[in-house]
């Protein structure tokens, strides 16, 4: 397939993914060892002496063996190319090189499906991630920040669940943006079997990638640890509405010990569902809101969010002088100009021009020699009135 990575080695790691399972670091140090293709030979040999490969029992050993001797990669790699996949290596020139922080738990390979290059991608991803059981405050949030992030030119990565997942993916695909979906299953199977339409957009316009090997089906297992790639893979990690014990905590700590930006976006604090982001941002994670602020803590620099402030009214741009002025006039009832340059700290003179001033604004009127707050202002308006 490459000049970087053999064919007998592509075989024994597609053949591998058979035999271990994802996140195995016993099995991830053997390899590092021996190397794929040794490995696998030392698994299907007739007779295996004792130690040949340390750290694991007898049983667990013979499970390994089964496994291998029942391994057929090149049905595996034929049913992936007819659906219109591959099988990438560490080696490979599309593989993407921060999973290799991972060590010993690093993926033996990935199987993808989509056109895209999955290591142009990664350089400029996020993952967004939270509850399967999401609010309706959740979904909004997650779809906000999937479109906001695709517009703004950033891979959108997700697990394709239930909930905050779908809602991330929905969001950068209506963008037109780019989106990859890691599955806990083969990238033949669908799960869950409600998203068919929508994996099967992620396969058109984006990516879905695993490590099982096609025909793999999820377990509980499989899902906690597929979170380890979600986070290695990208730059940052933004949890939207998560318990105590959601596994988006587990990819989120995952983000902290591989030394990548992990962010949550807040919610109600009588929430149930967001009461494990809050404990994330009283650790280490970053409060972030919308798209804007995720792009600032993972982009370039420059990448800057806009400043966050309240409306600026006709009032606040009075001059120092106008503003105390105005202040001292009472909210109900007149002020001859005498009693308000004195309430103002200022000069009669001074406190006249101030008063005409405020009047041509439309912020005071007059009657008489006294002076009031104008009664017929729009509020926040700055238009011209008159008046005696």
């Amino acid at each position: 397939m490459t000049a970087g990575v053999s064919d007998e080695e592509r075989m024994a790691r597609a053949a591998l993914t058979r035999v271990v399972e994802p996140g195995d670091e016993r099995a991830g140090r053997w390899l590092a060892r021996h190397g794929a293709v040794e490995l696998m030979a030392r698994l299907t040999a007739p007779a295996l002496p004792e130690g040949t490969l340390p750290g694991a029992g007898e049983r667990r050993v013979e499970g390994y063996r089964i496994r291998a001797a029942a391994a057929c990669p090149e049905r595996d790699l034929d049913t992936v190319a007819a659906a219109g996949g591959r099988f990438l290596c560490p080696g490979d020139p599309e593989w993407p090189g921060q999973l290799d922080d991972l060590g010993e738990a690093r993926p033996v390979g990935l199987w993808v499906r989509g056109r895209p290059d999955l290591r142009i991608w990664a350089l400029r991803s996020v993952a967004v991630v939270g509850a399967r059981a999401c609010t309706p405050y959740g979904a909004h949030i997650a779809a906000s920040l999937g479109t906001g992030l695709a517009e703004r030119g950033w891979v959108v990565v997700s697990g394709a669940a239930h909930g905050v997942d779908g809602a991330a993916h929905r969001g950068a695909l209506a963008a037109g943006g780019a989106t990859v979906a890691v599955l806990a299953c083969g990238v033949d199977v669908v799960y869950p079997r409600a998203h068919a339409e929508l994996v099967g957009r992620i396969v058109e316009q984006g990516l879905v990638i695993a490590e099982l090997p096609p025909g793999a089906h999820p377990t509980r297992g499989r899902f906690v640890t597929r979170n380890r790639v979600i986070a290695a893979l990208t730059r940052g990690t933004v949890v939207v509405e998560a318990e105590y014990r959601s596994g988006s905590l587990v990819t989120a700590r995952a983000a902290q010990r591989l030394g990548r930006f992990t962010m949550g976006v807040p919610g109600p604090v009588t929430s149930g569902l967001s009461a494990g982001v809050h404990e994330l941002l009283r650790a280490e994670a970053v409060l972030v809101t919308d798209a804007d602020e995720v792009v600032e803590l993972v982009g370039d620099i420059g990448d800057l969010a806009p400043a966050r402030r309240g409306p600026v009214l006709p009032r606040d741009l009075l001059r120092p002088g106008c503003a105390r002025i105005l202040d001292a006039l009472p909210a109900r009832g007149a002020l001859g100009g005498p009693d308000l340059a004195r309430r103002a700290g200022t000069t009669p003179d001074e406190a006249l021009a101030r008063l005409y001033e405020l009047h041509s604004l439309g912020f005071v009127e007059r009657h008489g020699d006294h002076w009031q707050l104008a009664t017929a202002a729009t509020p926040g308006s700055n238009a011209r009135r008159g008046g005696t």
